[in-house]
């Protein structure tokens, strides 16, 4: 076989250091996980390293390029061919910080649904409660929120004693459980090709909106952002997250598009399911402490602007985990 090295190495070159790049990338981030067209893509250049070293095989004038060859295609084998992985350790960390924001990140358009479905219900809420006041006897789920802001506000603000004393624990399990629930149903409503997902989260943002009206045009903003700003910030974005993966199951369902069958659409989308909602739950169960051991207390317990604060910096702090981390260096 006659080769012109020079033109061979300026066209396979491209195609060898992106297999070196793929697989450093692979080799610094254990938790990284390639879709499906990075794994062809990877597969694809593998081979074709394979082939350019049986190429320069027979030319000993080229002992550099060969071996440079077969050390790249030696690395790419040991991924392919890796056996070790299956017994590996779970690193809850790396799944935390690099597997779930990927895999949010990769899925944000079902989540941007969710958010949209939610604001539409909050502006339903809001707009109900101000056109009759009346209207938050049906709506509002808890007898605390039915009467007066004014009147609870000046109630929280004169408590003397702590009604949570001795029972912050067990309250703040109950916050895990029932929010648990609630994020674990809005996915599994995904079953109804996205219909009770949709319907779960548009009343979620009912409940919101009307409770956000009616505090502010009672003049207790304050209150009202001192109260829902700790726990809200996290655990408003963990339901939608909920709504996210059961948005990803209908789409399972349903496949616009995809000529897979809905077993095999299934089985693709079935890591990042449970991904988005075991991170939804993680999140709770930080909400859920949140609220039972700061959202309840109230100035002069606690002041305002710390409770507010502290709700913002977890709201920042939030946003930029799922925007930025696990991102590939």
């Amino acid at each position: 076989m006659i080769i012109d090295l020079t033109k061979f190495r300026g066209e396979e070159e491209p195609h060898w250091k992106r297999l070196e790049a793929t697989l450093d990338r692979i080799e610094t981030n254990p938790g990284y996980r390639m879709s499906l067209s990075e794994v062809n893509e990877f597969h694809y250049l593998y081979q074709r390293a394979s082939a350019d070293l049986a190429k320069v095989a027979t030319f000993a004038s080229e002992p550099d390029l060969r071996a440079y060859l077969e050390h790249v295609v030696a690395r790419a084998y040991s991924e392919i061919h890796e056996t070790r992985r299956s017994g590996a350790k779970i690193k809850p960390w790396a799944w935390f910080t690099g597997t779930l924001p990927q895999t949010f990140r990769r899925r944000v358009g079902a989540f941007w649904l969710a958010a949209a479905l939610t604001a539409a219900g909050a502006l339903f809420g809001a707009i109900a409660v101000g056109m009759d006041p009346e209207a938050k006897q049906v709506i509002m789920p808890f007898q605390g929120l039915k009467e007066s802001p004014a009147e609870r506000v000046k109630k929280e603000e004169s408590g003397s004693r702590d009604r949570l004393s001795g029972k912050k624990s067990t309250f703040a399990a109950e916050l895990m459980t029932h929010n648990t629930q609630v994020g674990i149903f809005t996915m599994a409503l995904g079953l109804t090709w996205g219909v009770g997902t949709a319907v779960s989260l548009f009343y979620n943002g009912v409940i919101l909106g009307a409770v956000v009206f009616d505090y502010v045009h009672s003049g207790q903003t304050r209150f009202l952002l001192g109260w829902l700003l700790p726990h809200g910030a996290v655990e408003i974005p963990s339901i939608l997250i909920a709504g996210q993966a059961g948005f990803l199951l209908a789409s399972a369902l349903i496949g616009w598009g995809s000529r897979k069958t809905r077993r095999e659409r299934l089985r693709d989308i079935s890591p990042d399911l449970m991904t988005l909602i075991l991170g939804a739950a993680v999140l709770l169960v930080w909400a859920g402490i949140v609220e039972a051991f700061l959202s309840q207390y109230h100035q002069p317990v606690i002041p305002y602007g710390l409770k507010i604060g502290f709700g913002l910096v977890e709201l920042t702090a939030l946003t930029l985990f799922f925007a930025r981390s696990g991102e590939s260096t």
